[in-house]
């Protein structure tokens, strides 16, 4: 669940919108768009409104869910989605610890962090997954 901010005229004035999209990964490892909503703004009440709409075109549990770390936003899924578990995007997480680096500086450091933060999702990974052969085709994970 995620936001693109975009410039749109409105009333003869330039104004930022945002639009909301909700991406489900199914069992089978299809993607599902859940929905997308317009906004001006981001709160845990509008996030509200967006995970009853969810739940009410009939998504009975959200296992995971990936977000920017809204102030609210995790208490919000927990009231609609009680069994969910909340992460911080990996990319958010990059993004707002970058800000305080030099510009010269930032491609290496973002190359270190990454090497850094996506080693214990590896370790994670390779415990409880293994790789099938691809023959010919897109390799399969299986638990």
């Amino acid at each position: 669940m995620d936001g693109i901010v975009f410039q749109l005229r409105e009333n003869s004035r330039v104004v930022n919108k945002t639009i909301y999209i909700a991406v489900g990964l199914c069992r089978d490892g299809k993607k599902e768009v859940l929905g997308l909503w317009l906004s001006k703004n981001e709160s845990a009440a509008f996030w509200m409104s967006v995970l009853t709409d969810i739940k009410a075109l009939g998504v009975k549990n959200i296992l995971i869910t990936a977000t920017d770390h809204l102030i609210g936003f995790t208490d919000t899924i927990q009231n609609v989605f009680p069994e969910s578990r909340t992460q911080i995007c990996v990319v958010h997480q990059i993004r707002k610890t970058s800000r305080y680096v030099v510009w010269k500086d930032k491609k290496e450091f973002t190359g270190d962090i990454n090497k850094y933060m996506m080693l214990p999702l590896k370790r994670q990974f390779k415990r409880h997954w293994r790789i099938l052969p691809s023959n010919g085709k897109v390799n399969m994970l299986m638990p």
